[in-house]
């Protein structure tokens, strides 16, 4: 959870050969033998002459030698009609245009470690693109976020803006870079002072398409807000979602707003209600 300057960042302190010969040599036998469907033999140029049993053929000097091979197809990510985890009711507030959702996990209702998680649409599949160990509120979640609370907010939001101290890496959100907008505090330690390098708003309770830092607050000051993704520094939040740098970059690079992205987010079992 980020503040303006009027009240601080709580996260702060914390692919058989049976084809057409080529090249003018004509094979001495070209014979194929089909068992029940399964090619057993094919000779070329005359050196597979013989069977000997499935998968195997003799060669001119009877031999035995495997028969070519077919090389085993590539392994593609496990695929599904609709991203895993998560049950009707959250499921029906994903908008039918969004092909990008990042999933969070979280352990349990009161715990500040999660998993997030990119899924892609591809050829009507959500597949599974990249995850990364990460951490949510210090106190878990909560479907009535308070200011202060230390927990995340429950619920599908939508991903417009993001932003940070650090250049541009590269985003394909809308990117604001403000090395003092997104500063820490002084009184920062170590842990903390990269926490806002890169940033993405989750878009609860701010006005889309501002910079990550606006105030504007259209359910109140009491409901919270300036809820990112950001920097990991080891633990808990304030209600903040972080990963580490490596996965903010993937993010920033990914995320398009041509793609509707959304974040999915809560406790394992609030997300599958």
């Amino acid at each position: 959870m980020w503040r303006s300057s009027r009240t601080r960042h709580p996260d702060r302190a914390v692919r058989r050969d049976g084809s057409r010969q080529r090249g003018g040599l004509r094979p001495a036998v070209a014979v194929t033998v089909a068992c029940g469907g399964l090619l057993t033999a094919v000779t070329a140029c005359g050196a597979l002459t013989g069977t000997t049993g499935p998968g195997k053929v003799r060669g001119a000097d009877g031999a035995a030698v495997s028969a070519p091979a077919r090389p085993a197809p590539a392994p593609r990510p496990a695929a599904a009609s609709r991203v895993p985890g998560i049950g009707d009711r959250m499921w029906d507030q994903v908008p039918a245009a969004t092909s990008q959702v990042v999933a969070v996990y979280g352990d349990d209702a009161d715990s500040p470690d999660s998993l997030v998680v990119l899924y892609e649409r591809r050829g009507g599949s959500w597949e599974r693109t990249a995850d990364w160990p990460a951490h949510n509120g210090r106190l878990g979640w909560t479907t009535d976020h308070r200011m202060d609370d230390l927990r995340t907010p429950v619920g599908v939001f939508t991903l417009s803006d993001a932003g940070g101290s650090r250049d541009d890496p590269g985003s394909l959100l809308p990117y604001r870079q403000d090395a003092h907008a997104f500063a820490p505090p002084a009184d920062a330690d170590a842990s903390h002072r990269h926490d806002f390098d890169y940033v993405v708003a989750v878009d609860y309770n701010r006005v889309e398409g501002t910079p990550p830092y606006d105030w504007t607050r259209p359910l109140g000051e009491d409901k919270g807000g300036g809820i990112w993704l950001h920097l990991d520094h080891g633990d808990g939040t304030s209600g903040c979602v972080t990963v580490p740098e490596a996965a903010m970059r993937t993010l920033l690079r990914t995320l398009d707003p041509l793609s509707r992205p959304v974040v999915v987010m809560g406790d394992r079992e609030h997300l599958w209600r």
